[in-house]
């Protein structure tokens, strides 16, 4: 059997295959951060389409801290009915469900107040964002937490922190916009420590697979680099996190040379450098290419974005590449 339709076993869960789809806001909800119509079909088809792993697009667990007010909420009770629609819609078609937890900082784009590790602005385009109170930060912990108990109750079986791309968590992490000087600011130990206790916090009421997504570099020369986040990394592990989702970018404004598989090297670094399980994603498009870096031992999941938009059926031409047989839905059988 080829790795990619291999089962992996997740912390307690078992994906039938390692194919997942990486969190990618849709921009679709309403202004108050209800699910819509589209969230239901968008999800489920692609578990039709036996994706093994589904992680919901970027969720905000403040309203100020959304990348938009088109995003998804899960910051009041209100939210959970619509988003339970959504999981049931995925494990419908034997799909593991996760949800991507969320605060974007100072790239929120919302009305009113923003806020960030310091007043920096991301470039003249975006607000500038009002420097975090140590109140600012409780709150914005317990916000992850109260997010993390709604999540259980929806029924999504696995988590993921956003500590990427520039949102606020990867502000806290990075030199290149976190300018404080009090315990958050400063060593690697203070930068990360938004992030452990954000971890400490959603650990203390989800006992399920927990998942961050890293910009494991952020191409810019005051920014994180690949032995930042290997020690960051080794904390998350120390922490009971079970994977780490390897990204890069979106920090700063930087050039990035962009080509198949570019990310990859970084899933690589942080799963023999702190010894976790990784996930590979960017550019990955073919069976060919998932096959390699898992066969390698490069990542332990292919996380696909944009490739699954244009063919949400993606596993199924992947299995007729590698000679593997996956049945599709019942209805679709003769389509395949």
């Amino acid at each position: 059997m080829s790795k990619l339709f291999e089962p992996y076993q997740l912390q307690t869960i078992s994906l039938k295959n390692r194919i997942a789809m990486a969190p990618m806001c849709m921009y679709s909800a309403e202004d108050d951060g209800m699910v819509t119509p589209f969230h239901v079909v968008h999800y489920a088809t692609r578990a039709a389409g036996q994706v093994g792993l589904i992680i919901l697009e970027a969720t905000g667990v403040l309203p100020e801290g959304r990348i938009s007010n088109k995003d998804l909420g899960i910051w009041d009770d209100v939210h959970i009915e619509g988003l339970k629609q959504v999981v049931d819609g995925m494990k419908a078609y034997g799909a593991k469900t996760a949800i991507q937890l969320a605060h974007a900082g100072r790239k929120a784009t919302v009305e009113g107040e923003i806020y960030a590790p310091s007043a920096i602005a991301f470039n003249d385009a975006y607000k500038t964002p009002t420097e975090m109170t140590l109140n600012d930060i409780e709150k914005v912990i317990e916000a992850f937490k109260q997010a993390a108990i709604r999540a259980e109750k929806a029924g999504f079986d696995a988590l993921e922190i956003h500590g990427a791309h520039g949102y606020l968590i990867s502000e806290f992490l990075s030199p290149a916009t976190n300018k404080r000087t009090d315990a958050y600011g400063g060593s690697q130990e203070n930068r990360y420590r938004l992030l452990r206790q954000v971890i400490d916090a959603v650990r203390s009421v989800w006992d399920g697979p927990l998942l961050v997504r890293v910009s494991a570099e952020d191409y810019a020369e005051n920014g994180t680099t690949m032995d930042d986040f290997i020690v960051f990394s080794r904390w998350m592990k120390s922490q009971g996190v079970d994977l780490i989702d390897v990204s890069t970018g979106g920090v700063v404004q930087a050039n990035i040379n962009v080509f198949p598989g570019y990310q990859v090297p970084h899933a690589e670094a942080i799963k023999h450098g702190a010894g976790i399980p990784t996930s590979a994603v960017g550019l990955i498009t073919t069976a060919i290419q998932a096959e390699e870096i898992l066969q390698n031992n490069r990542a332990d999941l292919i996380f696909l974005g944009r490739v699954l938009l244009r063919e949400p059926y993606w596993p199924l031409h992947a299995a007729k590449e590698l000679g593997e047989e996956v049945t599709p839905p019942t209805p679709y059988v003769r389509g395949w």
